[in-house]
């Protein structure tokens, strides 16, 4: 459904049936791969649209980027990138999460790139392709300190020794680059310079988006980036310099006044120690707002005391008990009465809320809070095609 407004665009639940919302500003997410594009230079920038565009749509993701200039997507799933390559099929799109052998003639009748790392795989490619008569392209992940996917640094060198056939890729992915001055980030691009020189004229990519914002970024090669595209930090302890994206908002279904001495929420964990007004607003876990949030009654509150926190009539306020399924509550005491009523929006994060301090008060990253939105949320995407 698309609103009377040319530039807003609607899904997801009706508007007037939601109990929350999600304002998802395109505009936004072109202007930060456009930055991280500039920050990028002399390389080239693509845009990591797995987990349905970190939980933003990639319907609506991939055709703004497209018009930005991203010609190089990335997706975990082939059927991620079958999406990208239905809204355009142009687009040269790799597919990180490896190679299952029912899945080779999709790659072929798609033009979907798988990115390859271990021998099983690099096997069976060729052998297919030897079958087929064809030489798909392919590329290739390295781990130089990770330990999860790819090739190992040696296993990677003798195979640049002896294959004909080379990836159209080299690719590596950062253990510790958020973390500035981490030992291992350095390590990994010295290793991965080796590799550059073993496999000389291949395309390569390091940077994810922490990687963009490195000193040992490479500017010659691809980069990748993911969260910081949608909003979230790229280095840990250091001031964002990305735009908010996503608004997420959920609305107040009841707002009632409880006693000193009494308690809230499930388990009785929150003790009220003045009369409280509580806003209990129509969101909860099942949508995607982690009950590790609570503002008591989780075992993250033990270790870290102060829990989510959301925005409304210009004040920052607590969630207060136990976020459940459906309701999360909060204390609204210092908010003037006149200046909230039922059916009115608390935000939970967003331009005030950032996302990754939403993150931390339940012990997460922002990359879960985003991949983790529900869709019982109505949904309002909004862009000028301007890119400001």
């Amino acid at each position: 459904m698309t609103s009377k407004h040319p530039h807003i665009t609607t899904a997801g639940a009706d508007s007037r049936l939601a109990g929350g919302r999600l304002t998802i500003d395109l505009d936004a997410l072109v202007a930060n791969w456009t930055l991280l594009a500039e920050k990028s230079k002399p390389g080239q920038t693509s845009a990591v649209v797995k987990a349905n565009a970190y939980g933003l749509g990639i319907e609506y993701v991939v055709p703004v980027l497209w018009d930005a200039g991203c010609r190089t997507f990335f997706v975990a799933l082939v059927e991620e990138g079958l999406r990208v390559k239905a809204i355009v099929p142009e687009a040269r799109v790799f597919v990180l999460n490896g190679l299952f052998a029912e899945a080779r003639p999709v790659f072929e009748e798609s033009g979907l790139i798988p990115v390859l790392g271990s021998h099983y795989e690099i096997d069976l490619w060729t052998r297919a392709n030897a079958e087929s008569g064809s030489k798909l392209p392919y590329g290739l992940h390295v781990d130089t300190g990770m330990n999860r996917l790819g090739l190992t640094v040696a296993e990677a060198l003798a195979f640049s020794a002896e294959t004909r056939d080379m990836p159209v890729l080299l690719m590596t992915h950062l253990a510790t680059g958020d973390e500035p001055g981490h030992h291992l980030t350095q390590r990994q691009i010295e290793s991965f310079q080796k590799l550059r020189i073993a496999f000389a004229g291949i395309e390569s990519s390091a940077s994810n988006s922490s990687g963009i914002f490195h000193a040992v970024h490479n500017g010659g090669e691809l980069s990748r980036p993911g969260i910081a595209m949608y909003g979230g930090e790229p280095l840990a302890g250091v001031a964002n310099p990305m735009r908010p994206v996503v608004t997420l908002e959920a609305r107040i279904v009841q707002i009632r006044t409880s006693l000193e001495g009494e308690t809230t929420g499930y388990g009785a964990t929150a003790l009220l120690e003045r009369d409280t007004r509580i806003a209990v607003c129509s969101a909860g876990y099942a949508d995607g707002y982690l009950r590790s949030a609570s503002g008591s009654g989780t075992p993250l509150r033990i270790a870290v005391q102060k829990g989510g926190e959301g925005f409304v009539a210009g004040h920052r306020v607590p969630v207060i008990g136990r976020v459940t399924m459906d309701l999360t509550s909060f204390d609204i005491s210092d908010v003037p009465e006149d200046a909230i009523k039922p059916g009115d929006y608390i935000e939970l994060f967003g331009p005030n809320i950032a996302l990754d301090d939403a993150a931390r008060a339940a012990g997460s990253i922002g990359f879960e809070l985003l991949t983790g939105l529900g869709n019982r949320y109505h949904r309002r995407y909004l862009y000028s095609g301007k890119g400001d």
